[in-house]
């Protein structure tokens, strides 16, 4: 395999990206449209698996494409293709229009009102870190990640495979308002899932790290290592008696809390009624000692941006506050079903940071005494109506404030405005996955389902 990076050239140069969305407008008000909006993107992507020092898979992606929305007065239509060319510029714009001609009228359609659209230079978020690796060198880094996991232990006896992963991109948004907008993002990962066995019984568990510059990953020997002592530490799981007990969350599961909140806090959810957070603005729905903070300009974010998916400025706000929820997530059309401002979240949610506290992980299961810390959630179980929350679970049990043994094949339940109050500690150990930044949380009591 040739050891040359992958091309990082993207398909479309800004230029290019830009000249698209022009011209769908262009097209768009020729055919009549009352408005339009257009996003034109490119990307290059390289991603390496090897497994048992092998290899695997060698992918590559070299994409691009428009998406083109047109509106005649409160009716919306929308097209999209691959081909950038001026005659399938067209046929989009003209299947948009097909379709816009033949949509019932909406109320809440149209474009963001004028004065919330982005004006502005473009802020330098530190997005950008184009990662120049070669095939032959990843394959090595995913080798040296494998072999660092089943170094742990002997009783690392397979593998799922260590990926090495980078992916650049840019995009371009403009709409028939004047707003012309798009940056670029890089994303770099190292990710390691193996298997342990002791006698009949097999564990596995993995660890990765994701970064925007590469330079900040944390080195493969150390994801490798984390996920082999992760898979070993599983070894001798048991089930526990049914028993209404504290529950900790650590932080690489922590995070599914947030994002329930995200999900009955959007706008989809809040104007159809099928949120268990309807109305709840302005009302003290976590402990008081939780505080969540949104900030879309977050150096290196992975959610950071300064215009949303229809170019609304973005703002950082807190979402929690002393534990009272301050605002929800809304693109311009949820907004207006609510009869509430944009929150500039179309496209979804910037960054979240939940505020730590000042105990570290250690200290957390100590102030738990006895109880389940989780370090896996299966399932689906959430009802986002009600809130009720009824997941399987995997993890360790504690006593005394230390971790006595590895649980499986237990289900937690709760429900989520319940487990919200309960809140008692989030720890320092903060963990960004994603758009999400937390540390452990603890919550003060769950019905631990076993045998």
């Amino acid at each position: 395999m040739p050891d040359t990076p992958i091309a990082t050239a993207l398909p479309l140069d800004r230029p290019a990206l830009e000249a698209a969305c022009l011209r769908v407008l262009e097209i768009a008000r020729a055919r009549g449209a009352s408005d339009a909006e257009a996003e034109a993107s490119a990307a290059v992507g390289q991603s390496v698996t090897v497994r048992l020092a092998e290899v695997e898979t060698v992918e590559y992606n070299r994409d691009k494409g428009l998406s083109v929305t047109v509106y005649f007065g409160q009716r919306r239509g929308n097209a999209s293709t691959s081909d950038v060319s001026e005659a399938a510029i067209a046929q989009a714009v003209d299947a948009a229009c097909a379709i816009a001609r033949h949509t019932a009228p909406d109320p809440a359609a149209g474009l963001p009102d004028d004065d919330r659209l982005y004006r502005g230079s473009a802020p330098d978020l530190d997005l950008w870190h184009p990662w120049q690796l070669g095939v032959e060198p990843a394959i090595e880094l995913a080798r040296a990640t494998e072999a660092a996991a089943r170094a742990v232990d002997r009783r690392i006896a397979n593998s799922e495979g260590a990926t090495v992963s980078s992916w650049d991109s840019d995009f371009v948004f403009a709409n028939s308002r004047g707003f012309l907008g798009g940056y670029p993002g890089s994303r770099a990962s190292i990710g390691c899932g193996v298997i342990a066995v002791e006698g009949d019984a097999m564990q596995r568990d993995a660890w990765y790290a994701s970064e925007r510059d590469p330079a900040r990953l944390e080195s493969a020997e150390r994801v490798g290592r984390r996920a082999g002592e992760r898979a070993i530490a599983r070894l001798g799981a048991r089930r526990v008696p049914t028993a209404e007990v504290p529950v900790l969350f650590e932080a690489t599961v922590a995070g599914s809390l947030i994002g329930h909140l995200v999900s009955a806090a959007s706008g989809s959810s809040l104007y159809r009624r099928s949120s268990f957070l309807e109305n709840a603005a302005g009302k003290a729905i976590f402990a008081p000692l939780v505080n969540l903070h949104e900030d879309p300009f977050k150096p290196g974010g992975m959610a950071s941006g300064w215009f949303d998916a229809e170019g609304v400025a973005t703002a950082a706000r807190d979402i929690v506050k002393d534990g009272v929820l301050t605002g929800y997530f809304l693109s311009s059309y949820s907004a207006r079903k609510l009869g509430l401002p944009t929150t500039g979240n179309a496209g979804g949610c910037h960054n979240l940071d939940l505020r730590p506290g000042d105990e570290d992980f250690a200290a957390l299961l100590r102030r738990m005494d006895r109880g389940l810390l989780v370090t896996e959630l299966m399932g689906q179980g959430v009802n986002p109506v009600t809130g009720d929350y009824s997941r399987g679970a995997a993890g360790f049990w504690v006593q005394g404030g230390e971790i006595r043994f590895p649980v499986e094949e237990v289900t937690i339940a709760g429900n989520l405005l319940a487990m919200y109050r309960g809140i008692v500690a989030v720890g320092s150990d903060v963990l960004v996955r994603g758009s999400r930044s937390t540390g452990s949380i603890l919550v003060d009591r769950m019905t631990v389902a076993g045998h």
